[in-house]
């Protein structure tokens, strides 16, 4: 089975993950959507929230499994036995971010990483844009899955 690992805080999941996600299944047999937890971070919705949120937006995918994790994404996904880590670039800003991430992965616990460019419609989309519009009362609907979206 080839399994892989989808890592995150998903404080939210954005309309961006799930295109990465759903674009995912065409590869992998199963993706973990893994939400890290770091007890240093502040997050604006709580684990349960954000956890609950991807379940729901998942619930007709049963290739997508959620769970946490703390400590590093390698780890986890040894601890999982999947062999790939997927993630989901929006511009080169991301790449340049994520390669030494993923050359890191690959080097210390020989996890490949696979890169999805988003789609068009979703590449504007970040949880830091969200947050923002969340935080000063902004229609957020159209950049979150039908789970967080505010009730109009």
């Amino acid at each position: 089975m080839k399994r892989a690992v989808f890592p995150g805080s998903f404080d939210p999941i954005t309309l961006g993950h799930v295109d990465i996600i759903m674009r995912g299944l065409a590869l992998f047999d199963e993706i973990v959507v893994a939400i890290g937890v770091n007890a240093d971070k502040k997050y604006m919705l709580s684990l349960e929230e954000r956890k609950q949120a991807i379940e729901a937006t998942f619930a007709d995918e049963p290739q997508v499994v959620v769970k946490t994790y703390t400590g590093l994404t390698a780890h986890f996904c040894k601890a999982e036995k999947a062999p790939f880590i997927l993630r989901g670039l929006r511009n080169a800003t991301d790449l340049n971010y994520e390669q030494s991430i993923a050359q890191t992965n690959a080097s210390m616990a020989g996890i490949e990483s696979i890169f999805l460019v988003c789609s068009p419609e979703v590449s504007n989309i970040s949880s830091t844009i969200v947050r923002d519009v969340m935080r000063n009362n902004g229609d957020y609907s159209m950049l979150v899955p039908k789970a967080l979206r505010q009730k109009k």
